[in-house]
């Protein structure tokens, strides 16, 4: 694989698997391109909320608006430019705020492959 680079224009976005809200993912980077993680985008609408068991290790990073993500009774609000570290085998609500949310990801191993087997 040669070095990339992506910007959301690239990204095609499609809803986030098992869930019926205004919640979009666009891998730019994973299994199919043999590398050992997955590289994306999500897009959050207004005021939506996602409830996950992480079946990877998932890295966010806030690129437009404000995102919530509760665990174990705890909750950390993050925006632009912050990052948010969800770690695998953890239950989370991820939810947006007013303005909605556009996010970049990181998980290892790959989340299609590991949320298709779980």
């Amino acid at each position: 694989m040669k070095v990339r680079k992506f910007a959301l224009a690239d990204a095609s976005f499609e809803r986030s698997p098992g869930q019926d809200g205004d919640i979009f993912a666009a891998n730019v980077i994973d299994q199919r391109h043999g590398g050992p993680i997955t590289i994306g985008f999500g897009r959050y609408a207004p005021n939506q909320s996602l409830d996950e068991k992480l079946t990877v290790d998932d890295v966010m990073l806030v690129l437009e608006g404000k995102l919530s993500v509760t665990s174990s009774g705890s909750t950390v609000t993050a925006g632009p430019g912050e990052i948010v570290y969800m770690p695998k085998g953890e239950t989370v609500t991820i939810r947006s705020h007013d303005q909605g949310a556009v996010t970049a990801y990181v998980t290892y191993p790959h989340w299609q492959e590991a949320h298709d087997a779980a």
